[in-house]
């Protein structure tokens, strides 16, 4: 049909190509039912949103392209704002692997699709609810019949709001630059620096794994003080670990950006019409900001969770998909969040680190960073 004429049914309807929408389209396609995704950019390539940091459990739990995985990290190194004395934990295992993300999006797409789903790229959602919604693609609009949908569309979803349900009202900013570095002698790090003047209640990073860099800041948007490019430049000018490695400049870098919801789960994230995943349901540590282990834990729950009320024809079935339940969880990294967000001194900053260099300081650092 011509354009504005086009219409489209399916069981599912997934808004977004992260790795949220991508696992929990593909899960809901293998079990038998017709899955449609929607995704704004033209190229999954493009436009990416995350540093890609994979922790330990979820190595051993999903099973990630080991081709588009970087050199395993063993070693964190913490840094007050003088980064001075800083305080070094090295793992007996490995902890950490960087993803390449475009080329984890690609693969996640291609899986997908060998699984049944339709993609469409370049196609935006515009709204919809009660089974019907609007699409915007390259061919015009696109109206869809589907029974339910996925909100999978980032930390200011659409989805969310057409289907009334929590959104997320705490968070971060971040930015970095990634560029390729050469192979040397460095062990591979992440490095972490806690001064609230430059990244305020988060911190800046160096991931340096002997194949890529990444150097980034993250804070409350509100309290750069000069905005965040200029936290970044100046991070960047005299980010640690990176001695005698030649940065390059223009197309060799690439830079990332966007928000990062640090509120905890969310607590309503489903309804009889759909639910949310990934940082659309606010899947993210709210200490670390890490979300990719949340976010495919959560899509896996979701899945099972669609899968039975398409099965059973029973809508009460999204009632077992509840974010508060799943908050608890999370209840003492939100405890520490609050604490972190209220460091807004390099003193204060500063007394944290003497705890922290402490037995039970570092005992309590290596349960967050490597538990």
């Amino acid at each position: 049909m011509g354009p504005g004429r086009r219409r489209v049914r399916a069981d599912v309807l997934v808004v977004g190509a992260g790795l949220a929408g991508l696992h929990t389209a593909t899960l809901l396609a293998r079990a038998g039912h017709d899955v449609l995704l929607a995704e704004r950019r033209a190229r999954l390539g493009g436009a990416v949103r995350t540093t890609g940091i994979f922790v330990r459990r979820t190595l051993d739990d999903f099973a990630l392209p080991p081709e588009h995985l970087g050199p395993p990290i063993r070693r964190v190194v913490l840094y007050p704002p003088s980064r001075r004395r800083p305080v070094t934990l090295v793992s007996e295992r490995d902890e950490y692997r960087v993803g390449d993300m475009a080329a984890l999006y690609l693969a996640g797409a291609r899986t997908a699709a060998a699984a049944g789903v339709r993609v469409l790229l370049g196609t935006r959602y515009e709204g919809g609810g009660r089974s019907s919604f609007l699409l915007s693609g390259p061919d015009g609009p696109v109206r869809v019949r589907a029974r339910f949908v996925v909100g999978a569309d980032g930390a200011r979803s659409r989805v969310a709001r057409d289907l009334v349900l929590d959104r997320n009202e705490h968070l971060l900013t971040g930015a970095e630059e990634v560029f390729a570095v050469p192979a040397g002698e460095r062990p591979p790090t992440f490095h972490c620096v806690v001064d609230p003047v430059l990244a305020p209640g988060y911190l800046a990073w160096v991931v340096d794994d002997g194949r890529h860099a990444h150097v980034g800041v993250a804070g409350y948007p509100d309290r750069f003080p000069g905005g965040m490019r200029r936290a970044l430049a100046r991070f960047s000018a005299t980010a640690p670990g990176l001695d005698g490695v030649r940065r390059p400049a223009g197309a060799e870098v690439e830079r990332r950006g966007g928000p990062i919801p640090v509120g905890g789960m969310l607590r309503r994230i489903g309804c009889s019409d759909g639910l949310l995943v990934g940082d659309a349901a606010g899947a993210v540590s709210p200490l670390t900001a890490g979300g990719l282990d949340p976010c495919l834990r959560l899509s896996e729950h979701a899945a099972a969770v669609l899968d039975d009320a398409l099965r059973t024809g029973r809508t009460d079935a999204l009632a077992h998909y509840d974010g508060a339940a799943l908050r608890a969880r999370f209840r003492g990294r939100l405890a520490l969040r609050h604490g972190l967000a209220r460091v807004r001194t390099p003193a204060v900053a500063t007394a944290g680190f003497a705890l922290l260099r402490t037995p039970p300081g570092r005992a309590a650092a290596r349960r967050i960073l490597f538990g």
